[in-house]
């Protein structure tokens, strides 16, 4: 069974940083592209960055290019965000999140449970 478990999640102030983490299993995770996703009170899922399955591309949302890089260790089955310069708009659940078909970039099926990320002085 696939399985998504996000960490690394934490309280920091403005202008902190912190690295959230997604360890993957029940499938191959090297043949698949990854995403970042998060969700803020009181709002809809917002796409933040995705990674294709040999990590060589990526992309970012507007609000987060700059601060926010996303990466892969396939021989660790791992997902990453490092995220700096947090800023209070950041606050987020955040998930990392898998395709329903190898090397597509489309229909997120896989969720993780999410790790919380709050940005607050």
């Amino acid at each position: 069974q696939v399985q998504l478990v996000e960490s690394g999640g934490g309280l920091v102030q403005p202008g902190g940083s912190l690295r959230l983490s997604c360890a993957a299993s029940g499938f191959t995770f090297s043949s698949y592209y990854m995403a970042w996703v998060r969700q803020a009170p009181g709002k809809g899922p917002e796409w933040v960055s995705t990674i294709n399955s040999g990590g060589g591309s990526t992309g970012y949302a507007d609000s987060v290019k700059g601060r926010f890089t996303i990466a892969r260790d396939n021989a660790k089955n791992t997902l990453y965000l490092q995220m700096n310069s947090l800023k209070p708009e950041d606050t987020a659940l955040y998930y990392c999140a898998r395709p329903s078909r190898a090397n597509w970039d489309s229909q997120y099926a896989y969720w993780g449970q999410g790790t919380q990320v709050t940005v607050s002085s």
